[in-house]
């Protein structure tokens, strides 16, 4: 016996499909985002836990869908520091400061970047086409090697900041300028990788609350899911449903 929902994101889940199709629209109908409790209070739920997992589990379908597209061409690649919980395991230990604050999770932020030939007043200095934001454990050069190895490919150059994370990029990249930036002339060198950090920790500031590290790839997928697609304009429900019956979701926590 197979039901609707087997096989798709929606797969054992007992809340009806109109809570699913709303969700769905209300993450697909602004560039914004909404927390659980938003969506539980338009939706009339009582219970948090059900939709807070409805919402993490479109989230990953989201990054899943993404994870079919790899960048390619020239790239731009920075690290970003986002608030996060501090984890259980550090809450007994004195609090650093600065980039290693266990309060901060690492992101390799990565940008397919062109150069734009005479580009008009107001006009970046750069075309933007896709992005990846990928949760790293640390900046250790083998680290970013592998992420870059697996989220490129047939990359023809890739611009950076002078930070020794990224020497041996050059080792697997035809051309790879690394310079050492400006706190000012970072949007000029690195400008896509630099908005889309800082409109990401924007949004999440005005949205959510006390993110968990072990969630904040979930909201990284949606806000680069919904970047890749800011031309689709009302498609991008379709575009989502069609993901949501073409992926199992296999998201399992116990909220609390």
């Amino acid at each position: 016996r197979i039901t609707l929902k087997s096989g798709t994101v929606m797969h054992k889940s007992k809340l009806p499909f109109r809570y699913w199709f709303i969700t769905m629209h209300l993450l697909t109908s602004t560039k914004k985002s909404f927390s659980a409790t938003e969506i539980q209070r338009q939706l009339g739920h009582k219970r948090y836990h059900p939709i807070w997992h409805l919402v993490h589990k479109l989230r990953q379908t989201m990054g899943k869908r993404d994870d079919e597209y790899v960048l390619a061409g020239q790239i731009e690649i920075d690290e970003g520091y986002f608030s996060t919980e501090m984890p259980q395991s550090e809450k007994d230990k004195p609090l650093k400061r600065g980039r290693g604050s266990q309060k901060k999770s690492k992101v390799l932020v990565m940008a397919e970047s062109e150069l734009v030939e005479s580009p008009k007043k107001g006009q970046k200095p750069r075309r933007v086409g896709y992005l990846k934001m990928k949760v790293i454990d640390d900046l250790k050069k083998e680290t970013i090697n592998d992420s870059v190895r697996e989220l490129t490919k047939d990359v023809q150059q890739i611009d950076t900041d002078y930070s020794t994370s990224y020497v041996y990029l050059k080792g697997f990249v035809p051309k790879h300028n690394s310079k050492v930036i400006a706190k000012d002339k970072v949007g000029e060198v690195l400008p896509w990788v630099h908005i889309s950090i800082s409109n990401a920790k924007s949004k999440f500031i005005n949205t959510f609350h006390d993110i968990k590290p072990e969630f904040l790839q979930n909201y990284l997928d949606e806000f680069c899911y919904k970047f890749n697609r800011r031309y689709f304009g009302e498609a991008l429900f379709g575009r989502l449903l069609v993901a949501c019956v073409s992926y199992k979701n296999e998201f399992r926590y116990k909220y609390g």
